[in-house]
């Protein structure tokens, strides 16, 4: 039994079956993580949500920004956007029933016996580990209820941007999908940049700093995987590991198998 991880699939469905065959990935006996942004861009999003839910249990998800978006434009709380292939799941006989199944599933996973955790984004330098994993269940406790709308509908926002104690619910809620499903820097105090999406060697970056690299209040002692940055092109250090490559955008798709480190890589064409 082995264990992968993958990063953004946002409907590149192909290309990640390219990759678990490229593995001999074995779907009644390994466990496949994917990190995120199962829908939005590639052509085949109902199709990947289709055949994630299948996996059942030999697959964890994490949910990413264009997941929640999904939810969200589900309901006409939010506009799809232009470049989005996601119109197919609203109208399918099962899309009630993937959307649903897509709201049940965490922002923050932690595998039972390996020290891995993983998240869409990334965990705000602000928190421990301990404070990411109460303040994920908080909101995928109210995604799961009966007022999951409200959530949906008020999530959106760049702000705030800092984290502290006497934040409003609301403003808690927003914080914490922000760090964990759209960051990428901060500030050298760890306060969150939701604009700028470029490498971190770019001119126009600044004084920001990737989240990653913004010394942390409390370590982490396991490693973090992410995805959502595609502009990073993979990246590792001796605390976390970003497997977003860029599928979508006619880079590659990229899938690591925990137990050896082995990196399996497709190819991809232009979808975005």
């Amino acid at each position: 039994m082995a264990t992968y991880l993958v990063g953004d699939i946002q409907g590149c469905l192909p290309d990640l079956k390219k990759l678990l065959a490229q593995a001999n990935f074995d779907p009644h006996h390994d466990h496949l993580w994917l990190a995120g942004d199962l829908v939005a861009r590639g052509p085949e999003s109902l199709e990947t949500l289709r055949f994630v839910k299948a996996l059942g249990d030999h697959a964890t998800v994490i949910l990413g920004n264009h997941d929640l978006h999904l939810l969200a434009v589900s309901h006409q709380l939010a506009r799809a956007k232009k470049s989005d292939n996601i119109h197919q799941i609203f109208t399918a006989e099962d899309g009630k029933e993937l959307l649903d199944w897509l709201r049940h599933q965490p922002l923050l996973a932690e595998h039972p016996h390996y020290p891995l955790v993983m998240v869409h984004a990334g965990i705000t330098p602000q928190w421990s580990l301990e404070q990411a994993r109460y303040h994920a269940r908080e909101v995928e406790q109210l995604l799961q209820s009966d007022d999951y709308l409200w959530l949906l509908k008020n999530m959106y926002g760049d702000g705030p941007d800092w984290w502290q104690q006497d934040l409003s619910r609301l403003e808690r809620l927003r914080f914490t999908i922000n760090s964990f499903t759209r960051m990428r820097f901060c500030d050298p105090l760890g306060r969150l940049d939701m604009h700028c999406k470029v490498q971190p060697n770019d001119p126009t970056v600044g004084d920001l700093i990737p989240w990653f690299d913004v010394q942390r209040v409390q370590p982490i002692e396991k490693t973090i995987i992410f995805g959502h940055w595609a502009a990073l092109m993979g990246h590792q250090d001796q605390h976390c590991i970003g497997l977003d490559t860029g599928c979508v955008w006619g880079n590659s798709l990229t899938m690591l198998r925990w137990e050896d480190g082995q990196r399996f890589v497709t190819e991809c064409p232009l979808y975005a």
